[in-house]
């Protein structure tokens, strides 16, 4: 499976895109630059489907990588997993939105559909 560096670590790395995939599971959405956007968009749409599973082993699966946040765990899998029982996939959606003024790297807004 290919995925993106990000210019990190692989610890720093998992842990930047386990915090972003909160805040969208969290907030329905997070702004944050395209290359990140990208890659957090899988892992949301994975624990969404590991909510409409909702066995323990699909729980555990997603504690582990959201560093055991059980409020986030559990608005996934008991609202979320709801909302898009219908839907067999494409839970979120890019909208571009700028480029940021210090680096000039494009934004975009990653939320949920």
């Amino acid at each position: 499976m290919k995925y993106r560096k990000l210019g990190r670590e692989t610890r720093i790395r998992r842990s930047i895109l386990a915090s972003l995939t909160k805040d969208v599971l969290t907030n329905g959405y997070v702004v944050t630059t395209e290359a990140r956007a990208k890659e957090v968009r899988k892992f949301v749409d994975k624990m969404i489907s590991y909510g409409k599973d909702g066995s323990l082993v699909a729980r555990r699966k997603a504690l582990a990588f959201l560093h055991n946040d059980k409020d986030v765990v559990a608005k996934t899998f008991d609202e979320l997993a709801k909302k898009y029982e219908t839907r067999d996939g494409g839970y979120t959606r890019i909208i571009k939105l700028k480029e940021r003024r210090g680096d000039d790297a494009l934004e975009v807004k990653l939320e949920l559909v």
